[in-house]
């Protein structure tokens, strides 16, 4: 079971991973270029906590993204949670509880007045973190759409989710498909 707060920051982290170069195919722009970009990043994901941006903090946070695109790009367990707990601890994490925003009990692993980079890594590292402790690695993925390189973590209850979004690449790949057997078929 995934706690609304793990939810949370799987979505952050992949969102993070998704404003990369390379998240977002071939040839498209970084998208977390400036503090208004990041500070628009905050708001989409609701990160609480994070007081005023500094010129530091965008490099910081790119840097962050650079190691979860290490950790979803690992081919193994071990080599996952040696990156993992390397974050993790580069973050100074304190779990401690704590209740805002009209959510109820819920912990949070950021230490306080952490920097943004740090509560981003102490967060989404400890998420990260749950699904490897639960033998669930294999959910973390990149979309198979050859034009698409954005990551998601696979919720599907049977594992089996292909594509980051099955109404855009899905739907586009077997379109595709369907109208190259038709033009098979034709000839």
């Amino acid at each position: 079971m995934i706690t609304h707060d793990t939810r949370c920051a799987l979505d952050a982290v992949v969102d993070l991973l998704n404003s990369a170069p390379e998240g977002e195919g071939p040839g498209a722009p970084d998208s977390l270029t400036d503090l208004a970009a990041l500070q628009g990043f905050l708001g989409r994901n609701n990160v609480s906590g994070v007081g005023a941006l500094g010129p530091g903090d965008l490099a910081d946070v790119r840097a962050v993204r650079a190691h979860f695109a290490q950790v979803f790009a690992a081919d193994d367990d071990r080599s996952t949670v040696e990156l993992l707990n390397a974050l993790v601890a580069s973050a100074g994490t304190t779990p401690q509880l704590t209740d805002h925003d009209g959510y109820d009990w819920h912990v949070h692993y950021f230490a306080p007045g952490a920097s943004v980079a740090d509560h981003l890594a102490a967060d989404g590292g400890m998420a990260l973190a749950f699904l490897i402790v639960a033998g669930e690695r294999e959910r973390l993925r990149y979309c198979e759409a050859p034009d698409c390189r954005h990551a998601f973590v696979d919720l599907s209850r049977n594992r089996s989710r292909r594509y980051c979004d099955s109404r855009t690449c899905g739907n586009r790949l077997h379109v595709a498909a369907y109208r190259a057997r038709r033009r098979e078929a034709a000839s």
